[in-house]
């Protein structure tokens, strides 16, 4: 036992005299070597070029995304390969060890050459020499054709832009490719940004903005109760959190760079969810906004509808807004929308994800796609019922409405781990689960293979939130 060991075995003993005799904390070097481990599986065995996926079989002869895999392809979408290079930084800035430091590198050089030439990233990245021809990869060519649609979809851009920004600024802004991709893919979302302030799902280039007026948002006339097919990607979209994660990835941007383009980009969304605001009766927010603004259909389940799942994510981010800025009128929208929501609960407290245009009356879908106002035979594979975190928001906006702008904390920096009996216990735990290879597997099957494709998986999720365990026991053995 080091004379370190030792010391930290005493500590316990004192603080926690009747867990200490467990011999459940291991030592710095079992904890570093465990993590080491890990990482260099998933590096060396796991990815492709730094890339990685959602989930793997055990013996990773399957993988997956969002879909079926191969073994050339990344996932950009989270938690694939931006969550991934993210806990690598995280991991090295809590223990300083360099090999951290070289993956999220790798990681980051990976979601380079994954960057299309419109700017931004689609949901999967294409490795193999011959397949990256059917796509505009920009680290292949500044003129590449083929597929060349950016996605703000499930925070895929936002994601690969944000980590990317965290890796240029720990490099100190010297790793040109890097930093060339970031500096690139801002100015193509600054340019995708609308008029009015709002953002598409998808992108590719330039728009014509006399086809997109800035007015507020309003009820149609009339709206088809039958789904006729939609091109919804153009549309300003709130679904999966897009323009929410624009916005803090506009923030990020300015504060990263100093650069006040990016964070008027930030302000000018900010003032497009005030504009998105429906009038009464229905002072909410629908899920996507034709070039009218009003609340317009995207898939064949997704209505032209006020949202009780979106809205909730809008108010968010308008607190977070606040919090920026100190700007009152980000405040402004909150009360009517909060009263409005209230009174529109479910008996069970919850929330639909859709009510109906003025009638307010809970919407949903039979199996078959059929629009309805029964709840008795819904699909699935979709929330068309959602939890309600109107309590937690109100809460939030009486708090920040009672606090002056001058008092409003600035963002601090993350609090360094504290060790526990339980840190130390699940960093045991941890290195106890790790196979021969270095490898963290679980019981399951995979999501978009045949059902019995695998008994244990490989989880990149589970791969995250283990790392950043060790790590935090390794920074609490040195705090």
């Amino acid at each position: 036992m080091s004379p370190r060991t030792a010391a930290l075995s005493i500590l316990f003993t004192a603080v926690f005299p009747a867990w200490a005799g467990q011999d459940a904390a291991p030592g710095r070097e079992q904890a570093a070597g465990a993590l080491r481990k890990a990482v260099e599986f998933f590096q060396n065995d796991v990815s492709i070029e730094g890339g990685y996926l959602w989930r793997y079989t055990a013996d990773l002869t399957l993988r997956e995304g969002e879909g079926k895999a191969t073994a050339t392809q990344a996932w950009v979408q989270p938690p694939g390969t931006p969550t991934v290079g993210t806990s690598f930084l995280q991991a090295y800035e809590k223990t300083g060890e360099p090999y951290l430091l070289d993956a999220a590198r790798q990681t980051a050089h990976a979601l380079v050459k994954g960057q299309l030439v419109s700017g931004g990233w689609q949901y999967s990245i294409e490795f193999d020499p011959k397949k990256r021809e059917s796509y505009a990869y920009r680290a292949d060519s500044p003129e590449a054709k083929g597929q060349n649609v950016s996605t703000l979809d499930d925070n895929t851009t936002q994601a690969a832009l944000r980590f990317l920004m965290q890796m240029d600024k720990t490099l100190n802004f010297e790793d040109e490719a890097i930093h060339g991709a970031v500096m690139y893919g801002l100015e193509k979302l600054l340019a995708a940004q609308y008029p009015n302030g709002a953002w598409p799902q998808r992108f590719t280039g330039s728009y014509n903005s006399q086809d997109f007026p800035v007015k507020p948002a309003s009820y149609p006339d009339e709206w088809s109760r039958t789904y006729e097919g939609a091109y919804y990607q153009g549309y300003y979209t709130f679904n999966d959190s897009t323009i929410n994660d624009a916005i803090e990835t506009m923030f990020d941007a300015a504060e990263t760079y100093d650069r006040a383009d990016c964070r008027e980009a930030a302000l000018r969304a900010g003032d497009f969810i005030i504009l998105a605001q429906m009038p009464d009766p229905q002072p909410g927010w629908a899920q996507q906004y034709d070039a009218e603004m009003h609340p317009a259909w995207a898939r064949k389940f997704e209505p032209p509808a006020v949202t009780g799942g979106e809205s909730q994510a809008v108010m968010h981010t308008l607190l977070y807004l606040y919090r920026k800025t100190g700007e009152t009128k980000y405040l402004e929208p909150l009360p009517r929308a909060l009263d409005y929501y209230e009174k529109s609960a479910l008996p069970d407290g919850r929330l639909a994800r859709f009510y109906e245009l003025r009638t307010n009356t809970p919407l949903y879908f039979t199996k078959d796609y059929q629009l309805t106002y029964s709840s008795d035979d819904m699909p699935t594979h979709y929330a068309f019922i959602v939890d309600s975190s109107l309590a937690s928001i109100r809460k939030e906006y009486e708090r920040l409405k009672n606090t002056p702008p001058e008092e409003l904390k600035t963002q601090s920096a993350p609090s360094k781990p504290r060790m526990t009996p339980e840190l130390a216990q699940r960093a045991q735990a941890l290195i106890d689960a790790l196979d021969e290879r270095g490898a963290w597997t679980e019981a399951g099957d995979l999501r978009y293979h045949p059902k019995g494709s695998a008994d244990r998986v490989i989880d990149t999720q589970t791969f995250v939130q283990n790392i950043g365990a060790l790590s935090d026991y390794l920074a609490a053995l040195e705090s």
